[in-house]
């Protein structure tokens, strides 16, 4: 799968770039890159990733002695079933984009059964991944794999990713922006939720395309993005939309059982 994040910063870049839309419930939503929904937020906007994380650990700093060290274990773990999570949390193209957190919600997220809710996933990869590019594009830092020449999870993608910034996770703030939203949608499974968007997160260094601190700066970012949403219109509508579709879900399940 073409690296997606790229697919969003070159969109982002390019004036007018958007290739067609989409009809989503009551309105149409551009599409900025091929299968890469348009944000709720528009760049200007966007949470400031150069101005809100510091800058990465420096060669030689403790901190990129932890980044190293935890490179190194995941590197050196023998555990196949996390890191084939590893691999299928890389993947951010709906529908295959829901497994990551449908498998600890009690009730599934999908196009049919919970619209509202999957639209605002799909748009939401946008505004939290384009809100690394700021620090990403400045910084232009090396990819763990790229240091260690040891392989990644996710080999057809090597190539991009050697042109793409490390930090912070772009991968990183989608996970953490979904299940901070996820948590708010079905709060009773809020604790559950959580663990999965951090769990999502580690699954970047994992796979050794990042490193401990890119993850911990991306989920930063993916909060930023979620604070800065709650103070949009659209986004706040969609989200009380979503809200009273899992509430609906849930009556009739129940009524059923």
């Amino acid at each position: 799968m073409k690296f997606i994040l790229i697919a969003l910063t070159s969109a982002i870049l390019v004036t007018g770039c958007g290739t067609k839309s989409i009809t989503s419930l009551s309105k149409e939503i551009r599409e900025i890159g091929p299968g890469i929904l348009e944000g709720y937020l528009p760049a200007r906007e966007l949470p400031n990733s150069l101005f809100l994380v510091p800058p990465p650990p420096q060669e030689g700093s403790t901190a990129f002695q932890l980044d190293q060290e935890i490179a190194a274990k995941y590197i050196a773990s023998d555990d196949e079933t996390r890191k084939q999570q590893a691999a299928r949390d890389a993947v951010l193209a709906f529908p295959e984009a829901l497994h990551a957190f449908n498998i600890v919600l009690d009730r599934p997220v999908s196009k049919d059964t919970t619209p509202h809710l999957y639209m605002i996933l799909r748009r939401t990869v946008a505004d939290a991944g384009l809100s690394t590019y700021m620090a990403k594009n400045h910084y232009q830092r090396a990819r763990p794999f790229m240091v260690n020449n040891t392989p990644t999870c996710s080999p057809e993608s090597e190539k991009h990713l050697r042109e793409d910034g490390s930090y912070p996770s772009g991968h990183a703030a989608i996970g953490w922006a979904w299940a901070l939203i996820l948590a708010e949608v079905f709060p009773e499974q809020a604790n559950v939720i959580l663990k999965r968007g951090e769990e999502f997160g580690i699954s970047r260094s994992v796979c050794n395309v990042h490193w401990h601190s890119d993850v911990l700066a991306g989920r930063m970012m993916g909060a930023a993005v979620v604070a800065r949403l709650h103070a949009n219109a659209d986004f706040m509508i969609d989200l009380e939309a979503a809200k009273k579709e899992i509430n609906k879900l849930k009556k009739q399940l129940k009524q059923g059982s």
